[in-house]
């Protein structure tokens, strides 16, 4: 893998900044259509609290893409992405480990699949440098600038964004699950098994009867958390709440949201647990797991202590501990036009979970739609966004919503697609048949929008 400054080629005619996920995916769907792209990512010359590698999409969070069935709104969008040609799909269909229901990867083979990928496109030009300003000398010679810095957007250029938007930046603070050493789980309490056998045993289960989980809450509230930044809310993403914030919305609702026990059995009691803890493998090895929906704040030392308590995990040796850390985005409905430009300033555009989308798959998803708007336009021709109907033209929905004080980041959902045409009311007609029709019609709309995308893009030569 090649980390450094890559000189050889011509800088092209956009600028992409950021190589994380949405950035990547921007890139290769401008190569694809032939347009020269500088790519600027800062590691290894700085990097980020959360990030670990100097690979290009990195993912320093949880392994995981979420639900791998179309019956899930992430599902569907996943599968709309292959259907248009995505890299980040393509690497992760081949990087995946066993995780039941869910679609994980590892995430080293993962990021080193895109790294090179993205390395070796001779349409895509490597610059391992910071960019601090949009009005930095090395951008001037660029006609599109798409920022794609996602949630860990650097202070100087977040600063920049606040300075040339007007706007207050928007914040929400993001945590990180521990991950743990596969040796050091004992073998004789956790049991493999996934929640109703679904997907074959790809989970490691710590169960806890009752006792034992309050004993663990009660240490998980008094434990020594990391404090946050002294001017800020302690404003967190639903669905990335470390566990201690879980655990004092009431000592119940842990065992009611990561650490609920149904669909499971103690094959040592034949019974069903108070509670788990469920671990999923971090690589095809299976020499590491991360605790699901165990993000969070809690000092180091006191997350090896209070974590130890968890059965199975006395002696557990920590990869990697959790950490929590500050997420940037911009008020998108007011500042962004239909293609996700900068309003008054065309040439820049935004692209991932800056834009205010939340999650890997809605981040790269953001990426791509991005690569095919900035190429169409270069190539002086006009790509209509996807239909509502689609799971991509849905997210995008969120992006152009009704505009409010408080907009806040979204994961894609089904409260974001239009109803059905004349359907059922909802007592008469079942939620999985409903979301199997609307991924149907999705992916039917979908087909004949990729067929617009073809057209628009297929007469590209090379731009440089």
């Amino acid at each position: 893998m090649n980390s450094g400054t890559n000189n050889t080629r011509a800088p092209g005619t956009v600028a992409v900044i950021g190589g994380g996920l949405a950035g990547c995916e921007c890139a290769y769907q401008l190569s694809k259509a032939g347009v020269g792209t500088t790519l600027f990512e800062m590691r290894p010359g700085k990097r980020s609290r959360a990030h670990k590698t100097d690979n290009l999409a990195e993912l320093v969070c949880s392994n995981s893409f979420r639900a791998a069935s179309t019956e899930n709104a992430v599902g569907l969008i996943k599968e709309e992405m292959r259907r248009l040609g995505s890299l980040i799909m393509e690497v992760a269909d081949v990087s995946t480990v066993p995780a039941g229901g869910a679609h994980a990867v590892d995430r080293d083979r993962f990021a080193e699949g895109v790294t090179s990928a993205i390395h070796t496109n001779p349409n895509i030009r490597v610059d391992r440098s910071e960019i601090t300003t949009l009005e930095a000398a090395e951008l001037a010679s660029f006609k599109a600038i798409v920022v794609a810095t996602g949630p860990l957007t650097s202070q100087s250029l977040a600063a920049d964004l606040v300075q040339r938007t007007d706007k207050e930046r928007l914040y929400f603070y993001d945590a990180i699950a521990p991950v743990v050493e596969a040796d050091s789980i004992d073998d004789s309490i956790v049991f493999a098994a996934s929640r109703y056998g679904k997907g074959g045993d790809d989970y490691l289960n710590c169960p806890m009867d009752e006792s034992t989980y309050n004993q663990f809450i009660d240490e998980l509230l008094a434990a020594e958390k990391v404090p946050l930044h002294d001017t800020d809310d302690p404003r967190f993403f639903p669905g990335c709440q470390p566990i201690e914030e879980i655990a004092r919305q009431g000592r119940l609702t842990p065992a009611f949201g990561p650490m609920k026990p149904v669909g499971l059995t103690d094959p040592r009691t034949g019974k069903r647990p108070f509670a788990v803890v469920q671990l999923r493998t971090e690589n095809t090895a299976c020499t590491a797991y991360n605790l699901v929906g165990f993000q969070t704040r809690l000092k180091y030392p006191e997350q090896k202590r209070v974590l130890s308590l968890i059965p199975g995990l006395s002696d557990a040796v920590f990869l990697r501990m959790g950490s929590v850390h500050r997420n940037t985005y911009i008020d998108s409905p007011r500042l962004l036009d239909d293609r996700l430009r900068l309003v008054g300033t065309p040439r820049i555009r935004f692209a991932g979970q800056i834009t205010g989308v939340e999650g890997y798959v809605e981040s790269t998803a953001c990426g791509l739609l991005q690569g095919l708007y900035t190429a169409a336009e270069l190539l002086n021709k006009d790509l209509s966004p996807p239909p509502s109907t689609t799971a991509l033209g849905s997210m995008l929905a969120h992006l152009r919503s009704t505009v409010t004080d408080d907009f806040q980041p979204s994961n894609i959902h089904w409260g974001h697609f239009p109803p059905l045409m004349g359907d059922l009311p909802r007592g008469r007609r079942g939620r999985r048949e409903r979301r199997g029709m609307m991924a149907e019609r999705s992916l039917a709309a979908l087909d004949i929008w990729r067929r617009t995308v073809t057209d628009t893009l297929q007469d590209s030569t090379a731009i440089f």
